[in-house]
């Protein structure tokens, strides 16, 4: 408890009003939005990259007690110290409490600062249903975590299990997720255009235009406009 209140006391200094008044709109805080009720305290994420690393060996009760928080910031302190525990150990532990508390990475940036590097790294040379799962799961951010978990998986020349979960996302009506996975086609394309260009070719005419603009945002213009023509 002691350890918590020194990071409470850390976050709640560096408060900023008015980027926290820009956050909650850039993240869609108002009702009905995919952040609903999230509340901003106005850090930026350099300034909670220092208070996690300063606390990356606090107890999991401590960081559960930040996870649970209502203040986006002090999840994302939570999820940042997992990251630093990751790279010291590489632990299960680590994921277990990754997984069990993935409904609490509840916003894009929660997940995009998180799911490759703990989720994604754990997973490259194990079985990977769980990802699978999340990518059918009703819950937005479990299916966010599943297809950004394949960006460490990309970033080692490994394709394939993006480009099936891409595939079971497709249809998805969230514009969190085409644009997800439009970034992560994309990121195969700077590893190997001819893979991109293959499921391009094969998906191109039913993915959501947000998914596909996302997707060929590097092509030449030509080629986007051919993509485009639908």
């Amino acid at each position: 408890m002691i350890v918590f209140n020194k990071i409470k006391s850390e976050l709640e200094k560096k408060r900023n009003l008015e980027r926290a008044r820009i956050n909650s709109r850039f993240f869609k805080t108002s009702k009905g939005e995919y952040g609903e009720g999230d509340i901003f305290l106005g850090l930026t994420v350099p300034e909670i990259r220092i208070i996690a690393r300063k606390y990356a060996n606090i107890t999991f009760e401590d960081i559960e007690k930040l996870i649970y928080s209502k203040f986006h910031e002090y999840r994302l302190v939570a999820l940042l110290i997992l990251v630093e525990k990751f790279k010291k150990t590489g632990g299960k532990k680590v994921v277990d409490f990754y997984l069990s508390h993935s409904k609490q990475v509840n916003n894009w940036d929660l997940v995009d600062l998180s799911a490759y590097k703990i989720l994604g790294a754990y997973l490259f040379d194990k079985d990977k249903s769980i990802l699978y799962k999340f990518a059918r799961s009703k819950n937005l951010w479990q299916r966010r975590i599943a297809i950004i978990s394949t960006f460490y998986f990309i970033n080692n020349d490994r394709f394939m299990e993006t480009l099936k979960i891409s595939e079971i996302l497709l249809s998805d009506e969230h514009e969190l997720i085409h644009k997800a996975v439009g970034w992560m086609l994309r990121e195969i394309g700077k590893k190997d255009p001819k893979i991109e260009e293959e499921f391009l070719r094969k998906h191109y005419k039913n993915m959501p235009r947000t998914m596909l603009r996302y997707a060929i945002e590097k092509f030449s213009e030509e080629k986007r406009r051919y993509y485009l023509k639908k």
